[in-house]
């Protein structure tokens, strides 16, 4: 496996953040809050309120309208992509988490999925689709670190052709067996693998968006993306920012620093 490394910057780019120290997730925070942005909004998390029981019972009635609100709550944080808002008004989330979280799912916050990783903030979603999609429709899209296949979901509302890779065997069963729930098993070409190293047999592709904080973007992907074509991933360890980087030539890339976020650790391998 070669070492993940930044993207070759050319002059006059913005020089890349320095490495920082082992992976892992920030001192003080689980899985349960991670794959988020950071900020005030997101680190105080609304309480669920009433009976959670009644809530899941009733989720089936109301989840049209909670899916519409969390539509509404992310054009007032500014995501403005119809095509992203519209897939997310379509897709719905509770069906991606255990029900015993699903009252909770059209809240603005991560959830657990098990083996310790977590199913994205709304808002993440959005902003990282949206920051790949800005003025182009891309048709082939990779996404590294399927997780419980939400995410991949929403794309398919609207690109062609998705490809995603989940390194954990469980987690792999669980996004197929999601997918296969909404009907989108077909549109959805889900892999088990190592996202690290992407998918070279059917690359290049037009957006890569990458669910997993690793030190640096691993080469092998920036390298899968067609010219012009874009990557958005968060990077570093107890200090993360989300960063875009478009492919602006055959050996150069264009790199832009976005907001401070807290995702999960993008490992190498796989895991039975």
């Amino acid at each position: 496996m070669r070492k993940p490394v930044s993207p070759p910057i050319p002059p006059g780019r913005t020089k890349a953040s320095p490495s920082y120290g082992s992976t892992g997730l920030a001192p003080g925070y689980t899985a349960t809050n991670s794959n988020t942005r950071i900020s005030p909004a997101t680190l105080a998390k609304p309480a669920a309120t009433g009976n959670p029981a009644a809530q899941v019972s009733n989720l089936g009635l109301n989840s049209d309208r909670l899916r519409q609100a969390m539509v509404q709550r992310l054009r007032s944080q500014g995501v403005t992509d119809e095509r992203v808002l519209s897939a997310m008004a379509a897709v719905p989330r509770h069906v991606f988490v255990d029900e015993a979280l699903a009252s909770r799912a059209y809240e603005d916050a991560a959830l657990p999925i098990g083996h310790s990783q977590t199913i994205s903030q709304p808002w993440v979603v959005a902003r990282m689709i949206s920051a790949v999609c800005e003025d182009r429709t891309p048709t082939r899209v990779l996404e590294v670190g399927a997780g419980c296949g939400y995410q991949a979901a929403v794309l398919a509302q609207f690109v062609r052709e998705v490809h995603a890779i989940e390194r954990i065997r469980g987690l792999f069963e669980l996004a197929r067996s999601n997918l296969r729930a909404l009907r989108l098993a077909t549109r959805v070409r889900l892999v088990h693998g190592d996202g690290m190293v992407g998918l070279p047999g059917v690359a290049p592709f037009d957006a890569i968006v990458v669910a997993a904080a690793g030190l640096a973007i691993p080469q092998a992907l920036l390298m899968q993306l067609a010219p012009g074509g874009r990557l958005i991933a968060p990077e570093g360890t107890s200090s993360q920012r989300l960063v875009l980087v478009e492919r602006t030539g055959t050996s150069t890339w264009k790199r832009t620093e976005l907001e401070a976020v807290r995702f999960v650790p993008l490992r190498a391998g796989i895991q039975s």
